[in-house]
């Protein structure tokens, strides 16, 4: 590893889950010196790391391993990286995707683009330039805790500590009761929590005819959180709320 590498890796933020469980990432390259330049310094900022060298094997490790995100080599043996990119997305729609590419057309990118990519790398590339486009994509989609001070779901940031909630960089004021509940939608990101869940969790009873409660404190939240921008908060009829990063 490089200094330069080395120094990157000092100064990038600890991911985690929120149950502080390691992020899992799948690197599909079949190049294996290639596939171990990405995998060794995620595995240094403690994710967990896994390879795949061909298009099928990716696509079996994907659906048993569930990772948070994805480095997937364009051009594979097997399976076109492309086709497995589309596979991979009808098993997980949302998890992000970070291509690398030999084919640096533009033709080639909106291939790769079209197909579900959320980023994309051309070869030869630096391995800085990954770990921080991977630090990046991980952030915005809202799975990881950022360190144990701060939530992040998208653009909305939950600073544990203070109790400050931000998103975009402005300042939204909350209750404590709204925080409580912010707080259990922030920690289950793009979960559909059931209203009996979110009363035994945010106010510690039962269900039972408070359905109401839950309605009205959502409103709350939608004031404060999605007025004027893009939602995140989200009714699934039948099921209850979801939170999730903006389109």
């Amino acid at each position: 590893m490089t200094e330069r590498s080395a120094t990157v890796l000092a100064q990038l933020p600890r991911l985690e889950h929120p149950d502080g469980s390691p992020v899992r990432v799948l690197v599909v390259e079949d190049e294996p010196t290639i596939a171990d330049l990405v995998r060794f310094p995620l595995q240094m900022v403690g994710w967990d790391a896994r390879v795949s060298g061909d298009g099928p094997d990716a696509v079996r490790t994907a659906r048993e391993f569930r990772p948070d995100v994805i480095v997937l080599d364009r051009m594979l043996p097997g399976i076109d990286g492309v086709e497995v990119l589309r596979r991979i997305r009808a098993l997980q729609p949302e998890v992000p995707v970070l291509l690398l590419t030999a084919m640096d057309g533009a033709g080639d990118r909106i291939d790769g683009l079209a197909a579900g990519a959320d980023d994309y790398v051309t070869k030869p590339f630096t391995i800085e330039e990954v770990l921080l486009r991977l630090h990046r994509l991980v952030q915005r989609s809202g799975v990881t805790a950022q360190g144990a001070e701060e939530l992040v779901v998208g653009d909305l940031v939950m600073n544990l500590d203070t109790h400050e909630v931000t998103r975009g960089g402005d300042t939204i004021p909350v209750t404590a009761t709204q925080y409580q509940l912010l707080q259990y939608l922030m920690e289950n990101p793009q979960k559909v929590l059931s209203k009996a869940q979110i009363l035994d969790s945010v106010w510690n009873y039962d269900f039972g005819g408070q359905a109401n409660i839950v309605e009205l404190y959502i409103s709350y939240l939608r004031k404060r959180i999605d007025v004027g921008r893009e939602p995140m908060i989200h009714t699934v009829r039948g099921a209850g709320y979801v939170l999730k990063p903006a389109a």
